[in-house]
């Protein structure tokens, strides 16, 4: 992502076996690791719910990002650990460096070996890492999805940062408001073309695209940059030459937007084709002063974070066991209940503009 804030990771490969630090090291990612508590015991595995149960000291609580080094994981896992510290657990964070589902898959695997009581996990891909998700609760680990979900079979929980239909919604109103009432052509710059999330905004996107009220709208192309912020300028600038006529971009990925606005920032299109998407107060307010965007939207990434951390420790404690009804407390957050699916929703999405933009500082 251009213009992000990082902080800085710094490695600290935790002890283990010798294949289990093979298998991290072939994946060309970090491990990030603090502990705060008493080294965990095995994870619950009762069929039946206890809320009263406190939680467990000492959890081991893994989390693994589509990619590191990507400033909007960076948050989400700064959330994670948060949390971990204050039910004092001990907490990692692994990844590769490519947001690939290969890559996960290889992870997850070291985490089984390691016996990891939670893995908080945004998968690069739906199906793709159930055999090794599967592999990892026989084993004792309880799953919660953030961000990106895999199939609800593979899994314990999802932490939903919003629902799709209110994130597709937002950003459609939000390009048509930006590209005025004549409409035209818009384009799609979105993360990998398997990414859960994703293909779920897309497909609702296209959905109200039908609308009546956004008919002057035409949707002519997605492009994908895979989460990597030169190859999404690539495919900005590739966007712009091949539809000359386009009037705005929509990009719902943090990578992918700030990219985007970075280019249009420094070109003639500045001002000409509109661009909204999901994104970083800190990365995009000087974009949307300049007149580069007028508006784009995201939730609290942080609290996402922060939220699959005490849901993963529910679960493995024995308060929940995931079924829709259940409640549980997440910390300063409050109680949150389990919906369809195995589902917890976060809240809606905040949009951001000139006049609100220097009130967040994430």
């Amino acid at each position: 992502m251009s213009a992000r804030s990082l902080r800085k990771l710094a490695p600290a490969y935790v002890a283990v076996a010798a294949a289990a630090a093979l298998a991290l090291s072939a994946c060309g990612g970090t491990t990030n690791s603090s502990s705060t508590g008493a080294a965990a015991g095995g994870s619950t595995s009762s069929a039946s719910a206890n809320p009263s149960a406190p939680l467990k000291s000492g959890l081991r609580v893994a989390f693994l990002p589509k990619q590191l080094n990507n400033s909007y994981f960076t948050v989400t896992d700064r959330g994670g650990k948060n949390a971990v510290d204050e039910f004092k657990g001990s907490f990692s964070e692994v990844g590769p460096s490519d947001a690939s589902a290969s890559s996960q898959v290889s992870y997850i695997n070291t985490l089984t070996q390691q016996s990891t009581d939670v893995i908080a996990l945004s998968a690069n891909d739906p199906k793709a890492l159930c055999t090794a998700l599967s592999d990892a609760r026989s084993n004792g680990a309880k799953v919660v999805t953030f961000d990106s979900d895999t199939d609800p079979s593979c899994r314990d929980l999802y932490i939903n940062q919003a629902t799709a239909q209110g994130i597709a919604d937002t950003q459609v109103k939000l390009i048509s408001d930006a590209v005025g009432p004549d409409g035209g052509d818009i384009a799609i710059l979105s993360a990998t073309a398997n990414a859960t999330n994703q293909n779920a905004w897309i497909d609702l996107m296209k959905k109200d695209l039908e609308k009546p009220e956004y008919s002057k709208l035409h949707l002519v192309a997605t492009a994908y940059g895979n989460d990597d912020a030169q190859k999404s300028q690539q495919e900005t600038q590739a966007l712009l030459q091949q539809h000359p006529t386009l009037k705005g971009i929509i990009s719902p990925t943090t990578v992918g937007v700030a990219a985007a606005a970075q280019y249009l920032a420094n070109s003639s299109y500045k001002g000409k084709v509109q661009l909204t998407g999901l994104g970083f107060p800190s990365q995009l307010k000087d974009y949307v002063k300049n007149g580069t965007m007028k508006a784009f939207a995201l939730w609290d990434v942080e609290k996402l974070g922060y939220l699959a951390a005490y849901a993963g420790a529910a679960l493995s404690s024995g308060q929940i066991t995931g079924a829709e009804g259940q409640t549980f407390k997440a910390g300063s957050l409050g109680e949150f209940k389990i919906g369809a699916n195995g589902t917890v929703l976060l809240g809606d999405p905040t949009v951001f503009t000139a006049d609100n933009v220097d009130k967040y500082n994430f």
